[in-house]
């Protein structure tokens, strides 16, 4: 597992915990609250057990445990009790905190108790929106900070997968909208596909016939569906790819494939919204999230 981070700076800590660095830097002298190594170069870092230790001092004190009291208690002590306190409250930011520190610590146990207790507070739709969708925000925060490694994020990442499709396979309906059928992919290269997944749960809840073709799909797979005389709502969410030097002439396939057709084509993302669509005669659309465009149905 050589691509999990081990070693973190201090705006790492500040970047994932949301406590400023001057504040880090008080508990660790006042109250040893956190013990640095330095490399043999001189520089300060922080083990991946710091972090952890840190995200559970931030969940005590929110919670009204003052840091001269977390700081007498024993590591474990303090594991434990955030543990417990993370079991129970499972709300929001409380939840998104658990979920950092499942994340952090490959605890898969600790995420699906909070899951699980969310549940008795919310539906899954509040909670994708409420609690899934701002941690994944936060994770986009960490990777552009070059604090969160693709380990850490492959596993959160699949076990939010997991949920969406539980909840997709558990909808009892009968497609009661027949007028248009939903093709759900993403372009040739891309993988991030937690909002495309959400979406097509959405588009079942409401009764609409999907089919959801998952990742990395080329245009060119698209040609049954294209010469199909059922009329069909093409949608993809764009992240990565097409590159942006190539999206022009990604859209212009689109419109040669779906001329002189009923067929429509959604792209999502912020990605899609960087193109001029109004050059396009075909029923090309753009929306910049997975909720604006359920905001329109």
């Amino acid at each position: 597992m050589n691509n999990i981070k081990t070693k973190f700076t201090i705006k790492d800590l500040e970047n994932i915990s949301g406590i400023k660095a001057h504040t880090i830097r008080i508990w660790e002298k006042r109250y040893r609250i956190l013990e640095p190594k330095r490399t043999e170069t001189n520089i300060r870092y922080y083990s991946a057990g710091s972090l952890t230790r840190l995200l559970n001092v931030v969940l005590l004190n929110k919670h009204n445990y003052k840091i001269s009291k977390i700081a007498v208690m024993s590591s474990d002590q303090i594991n434990l009790t955030a543990r417990e306190l993370s079991f129970k409250l499972a709300v929001n930011d409380e939840a998104i905190n658990s979920f950092k520190l499942a994340m952090f610590q490959f605890d898969k146990v600790l995420f699906n108790n909070t899951y699980n207790r969310l549940l008795h507070k919310k539906t899954f739709r509040e909670i994708f929106k409420e609690v899934f969708v701002p941690f994944l925000e936060h994770i986009g925060i960490l990777w552009q900070t070059d604090t969160l490694m693709p380990a850490h994020e492959h596993f959160i990442s699949n076990l939010i997968i997991q949920k969406i499709q539980l909840n997709t396979e558990n909808l009892e309906y009968i497609a009661n909208n027949n007028n248009i059928t939903y093709v759900l992919f993403l372009p040739d290269g891309e993988i991030h596909e937690i909002g495309l997944l959400y979406l097509n749960y959405e588009l079942a809840l409401r009764g609409f016939q999907t089919i959801y073709l998952g990742q990395s799909l080329p245009l060119n797979n698209l040609k049954y569906f294209f010469d199909s005389e059922k009329d069909v709502c093409f949608i993809n969410s764009m992240t990565v790819k097409p590159y942006d030097e190539k999206l022009q002439g990604y859209f212009e396939e689109v419109e040669s494939v779906l001329k002189n057709t009923n067929h429509k084509f959604v792209s999502l993302g912020h990605k899609a919204m960087s193109v001029d669509l109004s050059v396009f005669k075909s029923n090309i659309e753009a929306f910049p999230s997975v909720i604006k465009f359920l905001d329109q149905i």
